[in-house]
């Protein structure tokens, strides 16, 4: 009796009294023994799955918990993280629709003038006027007027021996035949607008509402440029941007070297002034 610390547990064994402390218990058990301090854990920090966003490009991520949830953006298809645009090119359309800032659209709205027809003829928009109208299509389609025949007067115009798309003039008692305006050919035969496919255009251009134009203005996003391959605008962030060319692209920011210098892409020439002026710090 009282070999023991305070709390501790004895126990004889052959013969010898033996000390310890319980279990959860700590200390000297020919002293005292006292419990074991609990330390609380350390607080966990909130999880945060969508930074860095797992997604993939033309995404957006929301969190759910623990858990990342991926959709593509409004006007892009597909599945992340292999969410696309719509369109890049008209081949990507149905032939009835065009692609149009990178979204298959119906190339008739707008483009014909007053009571014209359209039709769309691989991707691109056709108009004529209806029968019963002249006129031009891409303007305004008139009625056409009701003709009187008077035996003692002929008009050399009518019917009209001139071809499609073509205007007939009376001089001299004789028809003159003229393609209209915008329109190119043989005007007794048929006059043809500028382009009908891109292939009628250059290269550099594509064919818009019969019209070779270029394409680039309005397809790529700011700090973006943009180069016409075979009729096709391609858009590319400039040199020192980064990001998504068909949105926006943004400045690169500087990488640090040394203390307190900064180099940056754009200012590689001055790269051995730098050097030189770390080298006499």
């Amino acid at each position: 009796m009282g070999r023991c610390g305070l709390g501790a547990l004895c126990q004889v064994i052959r013969h010898h009294p033996i000390c310890t402390c319980p279990p959860g218990q700590e200390g000297d058990p020919f002293s005292r023994c006292q419990k074991i301090p609990v330390t609380p854990p350390a607080p966990s920090q909130p999880a945060r799955p969508c930074q860095p966003s797992p997604c993939g490009l033309y995404s957006r991520c929301k969190p759910l918990g623990d858990t990342p949830m991926c959709s593509c953006k409004p006007g892009y298809r597909g599945a992340p993280p292999n969410c696309r645009p719509e369109c890049v090119t008209h081949d990507e359309c149905r032939r009835s629709l065009a692609c149009s800032k990178l979204q298959c659209i119906d190339p008739c709205s707008g483009a014909c003038g007053l009571n014209a027809d359209c039709s769309v003829r691989n991707h691109l928009a056709v108009c004529q006027c209806p029968s019963g109208y002249e006129g031009d299509p891409f303007r305004q389609c008139n009625k056409k007027p009701e003709v009187v025949i008077n035996t003692e007067v002929i008009d050399p115009c009518y019917p009209s021996p001139c071809g499609a798309n073509a205007d007939c003039q009376d001089i001299n008692r004789r028809a003159s035949c003229k393609c209209m305006q915008g329109y190119f050919g043989d005007p007794y035969t048929q006059c043809r607008p500028e382009c009908v496919t891109n292939s009628d255009c250059s290269a550099a251009r594509a064919c818009a509402n019969l019209k070779c134009i270029d394409p680039c203005p309005g397809t790529c996003g700011v700090k973006a440029r943009c180069q016409v391959v075979n009729h096709i605008p391609t858009c590319t962030c400039q040199q020192g941007y980064r990001g998504d060319p068909f949105t926006q692209c943004i400045l690169i920011p500087p990488v640090p070297v040394g203390k307190h210098f900064m180099i940056t892409l754009n200012n590689l020439p001055c790269l051995s002034i730098i050097l030189l002026t770390i080298a006499h710090l």
